[in-house]
Formats: C-alpha cells, sequence, structure tokens
C-alpha cells in the first residue's frame, strides 16, 4: 500500500487543526480522524453544482455563491455549467485552503480560482450571506457532513432557522439553497419547509462512476 504523506496542517477558526495529506495521486482533507473529503469521492460534490444550478438555468446572468472552497469539485462543475455573465461566490475560511488550491492541489484546481467570473470572499459564509448586495440565485454550503457544525460550532448557526431566514431573504424569488449532506435528516427537512422553503431532497452517489455510499442533497426554493 501507498503510505499516506502529511502536506500541511491548518487550523480552523472557533474549530478543530485540519490536514491535508497525499496518496499517490490522491488527496484527502481530514479534520479529528474524520475524511471530509478527497479526490477519490467527487461525485456529489460536483452534482450540488450542476443540480442547484439546473433549478435557476433560466436566470441569463445568475449569481452564485459557494461555501465553501473544499477542493473546487463543486466550483469547477458551476463554472462548467453556468454561462459568460455568471457570477460566482466563493466563500473560504481558511486561507490555507486556497493557498494548497495554488500550491500542491493545483493541478486538482486547474485554474478554477483564476476564472474572470469568480469572486473570492475569505471569510465566514455566513457573513456572506448576510452581506447588503445579497440577490444570490443560488447558494450552495458544503462546509460541514450535514447540518450540524462538524467542522465548527459556529457553523450550526447556518442551519438553524435564524441561519436558514437570512439564506431565504439572501435569495432572490425562485432562488436555491442547496446543503450537501453525507446523511439524510428528517427533522433539518421539517426545518427547512418552516422557514418557508419549498424541499427536494435528493440521494446522489459519492463517486461519478456510481460506485461508493450515497450522500444527500437538500434544493430548497424560495417561492
Amino acid at each position: 500500500m501507498v503510505p499516506r504523506e502529511l502536506i500541511d496542517t491548518a487550523q480552523i477558526p472557533g474549530g478543530d487543526a485540519m490536514t491535508l495529506y497525499r496518496r499517490g495521486a490522491d488527496f484527502m482533507i481530514v479534520v479529528d480522524r474524520n475524511e471530509l473529503m478527497s479526490t477519490r469521492m467527487n461525485g456529489s460534490e460536483e452534482a450540488l453544482g450542476t443540480m442547484a444550478c439546473a433549478r435557476v438555468s433560466g436566470v441569463a446572468a445568475p449569481r452564485v455563491l459557494i461555501g465553501g472552497y473544499g477542493m473546487g469539485f463543486t466550483l469547477r462543475a458551476v463554472l462548467g455549467v453556468v454561462g459568460v455573465r455568471a457570477e460566482v461566490v466563493v466563500a473560504e475560511l481558511v486561507p490555507q485552503i486556497l493557498a494548497w488550491a495554488r500550491g500542491p492541489m493545483a493541478d486538482v484546481a486547474d485554474g478554477c480560482l483564476d476564472d474572470p467570473r469568480v469572486r473570492v470572499f475569505e471569510g465566514d459564509v455566513a457573513e456572506a450571506i448576510l452581506a447588503p448586495e445579497g440577490g444570490y440565485d443560488a447558494i450552495l454550503l458544503d462546509v460541514d457532513n450535514g447540518p450540524d457544525g462538524l467542522v465548527r460550532a459556529e457553523n450550526n448557526r447556518l442551519y438553524a432557522p435564524r441561519g436558514l431566514s437570512a439564506a431565504r431573504a439572501a435569495l432572490r424569488p425562485g432562488g436555491v439553497l442547496a446543503i450537501w449532506s453525507a446523511a439524510p435528516d428528517a427533522r433539518f427537512v421539517t426545518r427547512l419547509k418552516a422557514a418557508g422553503f419549498l424541499v427536494d431532497e435528493v440521494a446522489v452517489k459519492a463517486r461519478q462512476n456510481g460506485k461508493g455510499p450515497r450522500h444527500v442533497i437538500w434544493f430548497a426554493t424560495r417561492g
């Protein structure tokens, strides 16, 4: 077996350490022994981007917020389906993740952060949601393994009623809040509906080849 190589460690503000490993050609990011993401399983992250954008495909110049960058799979998927007039805001709390994208993972990133349609917001996605310009057609959240603050306790506010109301207010009519999760959560679906969203829960495979575990994406539409 090819040994796992430690590349770098970053501190999550208000959370634990985040570690980047490489095994052969594959990368993985681990927090407290939990593998948050890897280059081996990216199908559901890409689905988050393509399926959310499909729901707002009628918008000529969509404005999309992605939180956070991760390994860039969702961002690249979005850029592949939105037109040249789109604006894509990427909110990333951990500066080292962006440094990894431009450093050891540059081949994986494939220059997506330098796309002229992309604007990087270095900070909490909750603050980007509350920014006065608002007016998003889609907000895509993949900052935890589900609707709870696994990575940092402060992320819980994203999934609480007040956070969901803020996300709804930041969306244009017909806009979509898309949230990635490792598993279903019926109570969270109830919370989304109570916040005034129309909810569609979709199960997607973790790998592009259709193998591996199933993940869940909630598409919550503002009426």
